[in-house]
Order: C-alpha cells, then structure tokens, then sequence
C-alpha cells in the first residue's frame, strides 16, 4: 500500500501528501479493492461470487470498474479514475498509469485471453480504448481518446482513431562530445 500511495504521489502533482492521497484518491482506492478482489478470485471456487461482487461496489464508490481477474502489476495509478474500465483478462505490468475514461476492452465474447497486455512503465491517456488481446509494450504511451487495435512497440506512442505508432528515435552519441570519453 505504500508503494502504491508512493507511485500516486510521484504521478499527481496536486496529491499534496499521502495522508491525502491515502483518504481522497479513487484511482487508490480502486487498486487497493482490486489486490483484495483479485486473491479472492485467484482462490477459485465460491470466492468467485463474493470477488465480482466486491468489484462491483467497488465501481459504484469509485467509478473505476476492475474485473477481479485482471492481473496489476506494482505501483500502479488510476489518475481522475472515472469510467475506466480493465476487462478480466487484462494484464498490467509494474508502473503503469491510466487517466480517467480508459478502456481496457475485448472484442470477442470466446473464453479466451480477450484483453490488452500493457508492459512496464506504460501511460494511457484520457478516453483511451485499447481493445482486444493486444500487446503495449514497455514504455510505451497511449495518446488521449486513441483507439487501439493493433500492438504497439515498447517505448511507441500511439494516437488517433484508429490509432497510428510511431517509434521515437534515440538521438545518436557523438563519440567526440560524449563526456563519458574523457574519464
């Protein structure tokens, strides 16, 4: 739990402190329900029921709506968490960011992986979709309102609808103004 009120205090300038983000953060407390919601599922059996139920007050309190079997990795934050919703075979990798409105959708009603896959360190921007067992890699951003169909690179950053990647490329080193040389 500290990581996480850590994380939302590193991602939102306006948290204040973390007595503050602990108390008044939705995104926060979306999380922390889905950790709890999250082992009941993995336990299987009749903690099925009561997991899906406990997610559900969970979205009527927060508005963030967080399909118990979605796996999160760490530090993860749920910015201005309104209308976001992460289907049940999403996977979310460590330092991830969303902000409100983000869809992390299927696109077929088949018992199959059917979610996105979002790899470390990536950041979705407001009135995201990102449907199907899509791939983002490391890195990588999500412009606001893109619809995302297709795999995006590690480190891409994809935005329109539907969305468009591009690579940023690294900027080359000078071998003869690299300070790094002269040690």
């Amino acid at each position: 739990m500290a990581e996480d009120v850590d994380a939302a205090l590193a991602r939102d300038p306006a948290g204040g402190s973390r007595l503050e983000m602990a108390l008044a953060s939705p995104g926060l407390h979306a999380v922390w329900s889905h950790r709890v919601t999250h082992a009941m599922w993995q336990r299987g059996g009749r903690w099925k029921l009561p997991a899906r139920l406990g997610s559900q007050v969970t979205r009527a309190v927060t508005g963030v709506e967080i399909h118990p079997g979605a796996t999160i990795g760490r530090r993860f934050f749920i910015d201005h968490g309104m209308g976001v919703v992460i289907g049940e075979t999403s996977e979310i990798g460590d330092d991830c960011m969303l902000y409100n409105g983000v869809n992390l959708g299927g696109r077929t009603l088949a018992k199959v992986k059917r979610h996105p896959t979002l790899g470390d360190g990536v950041t979705v921007g407001a009135g995201a979709r990102i449907l199907g067992p899509v791939v983002v890699g490391n890195g990588a951003q999500v412009g606001a309102n893109a619809v995302v169909v297709k795999d995006v690179p590690a480190t891409g950053v994809a935005v329109g609808v539907p969305a468009k990647v591009r690579v940023p490329q690294a900027p080359a080193v000078d071998p003869f103004t690299d300070p790094a040389l002269y040690i």
